[in-house]
């Protein structure tokens, strides 16, 4: 089936799509995509019975079995040019973003403030790889003012290619830090990876926000660069009235939020940078932030048991987990990290877990808890600090977890936020 007689189709269903069996959305046409131990063909009609309207797939014997079921080359690289050709289709300012952290929280911040006046779509959780960010595309629709779109990748090439998927009007990146370094070695590979982005705004003279307090980032300064940060010389300077607890100044207006954490500042910079650029005022823009709380296990603030749980456990590399570790010391009060194993490191994971825990030497904490076998191959004798190979070895110990803040951190694979139960 030719692409334009596709997007008919997804019209027609309101740009819903499905790609799970077990998550059809009713009115949907459904993607009959591939993965290592499943073949999406083999569901098509399980999908038309639980309630999609169409299917695609590239079997061609599938393809006969229903009327509603329509046969293309290849699945993935239909619903990635269906996507494509949909953003084209659409008057919609798209704003992509990459980089090491923070994306996911900078996308949900200029969501938040985007839609107290326009009509926005952005990417669902994190759904920010060749798969995701089509998914994401294809939300768009002939109302849709903006859309903020997250790109991830852990390879070189990959953000190129998500970019021309997208072309979007202005693109940032949050930061470089020590991510994913089996595919991009060290931090002259992620820089070289991340800025795939920025090189493609270039090339087609498209906008750039960039954080003037970023050395790397200010190397990519053009005429079309929009600028924000501490420094007097930005297009919009702002002002940290308070660290942790996220309280900034901008234009003399005082905007609190409750994100927590010295990382998170740029965050919210970037995002009232880019709501201001699109003409919502100061006030709706600080309404938006006050009312704004993480979730999803980031930077999201918990009380239990008279504590503060800083539960930041959806993901971790070595620059996030020096960023939390830093934040959680200038609290005042009793402070516990509970801090989970690093993955996706490649050689270097033994000596950035080592990095960390000397890092962490230094800190004003009272307790730190390293959890994992890469942190257990980095043990030393040190009294404030415990080693665990897993959390059950954690919660097996006669070691008390009630200080005042605590901070949950580790890689997504280590589940870190399963510790709040026992807490």
């Amino acid at each position: 089936m030719k692409i334009d007689l596709l997007y008919e189709h997804l019209k027609k269903c309101n740009h819903q799509v499905s790609t799970d069996t077990r998550k059809v959305i009713k009115g949907s046409i459904f993607f009959a995509l591939k993965g290592k131990n499943f073949d999406g063909n083999d569901y098509a009609l399980e999908a038309l019975k639980n309630g999609a309207a169409y299917c695609v797939v590239d079997n061609e014997s599938v393809s006969k079995l229903d009327q509603r079921i329509f046969l293309v080359d290849n699945v993935l690289g239909t619903l990635q040019k269906l996507s494509t050709y949909n953003r084209d289709k659409s008057k919609c300012y798209v704003i992509a973003l990459t980089g090491s952290n923070g994306k996911t929280t900078t996308k949900e911040l200029m969501y938040h403030i985007l839609k107290t006046k326009y009509d926005v779509v952005c990417t669902s959780g994190n759904l920010n790889n060749h798969i995701g960010v089509p998914l994401s595309l294809l939300q768009i629709k002939e109302s849709t003012e903006f859309a903020v779109i997250e790109m991830g990748a852990n390879n070189f090439g990959e953000i190129e290619f998500l970019t021309n998927l997208v072309k979007p009007n202005i693109g940032y990146i949050t930061n470089f830090g020590l991510a994913h370094l089996e595919g991009f070695i060290d931090l002259e590979g992620v820089i070289k990876g991340k800025t795939e982005l920025y090189n493609w705004l270039i090339e087609n003279n498209r906008k750039i926000l960039i954080n003037d307090d970023d050395i790397e980032q200010k190397k990519f300064i053009n005429e079309n660069t929009v600028l924000f940060g501490k420094n007097n010389n930005s297009n919009y300077q702002f002002e940290q009235v308070i660290s942790n607890h996220i309280v900034l100044k901008i234009n003399d207006v005082i905007i609190e939020t409750q994100l927590y954490g010295n990382y998170n500042f740029s965050n919210v910079c970037a995002a009232i940078t880019f709501g201001l650029e699109n003409k919502i005022k100061l006030k709706e823009i600080s309404r938006s932030l006050k009312n704004y709380s993480s979730e999803n296990n980031r930077s999201q603030i918990i009380s239990k048991n008279n504590s503060e749980i800083i539960m930041d456990a959806y993901n971790a590399n070595p620059t996030s987990v020096k960023g939390a570790l830093e934040s959680l010391s200038y609290l005042d009060n009793s402070k516990l990290a509970i801090i989970g194993d690093m993955l996706e490191l490649g050689k270097a994971e033994i000596i950035e877990h080592d990095k960390i825990v000397k890092y962490a030497l230094d800190l004003n904490i009272d307790k730190i808890i390293f959890i994992g076998t890469r942190f257990k191959k980095c043990e030393i004798n040190f009294k404030s600090f415990y080693f665990f190979n897993n959390k059950t070895e954690l919660l097996n110990s006669n070691i008390k977890l009630n200080e005042k803040y605590i901070l949950i951190k580790g890689s997504r694979s280590m589940r870190m936020e399963t510790i709040l139960n026992e807490l």
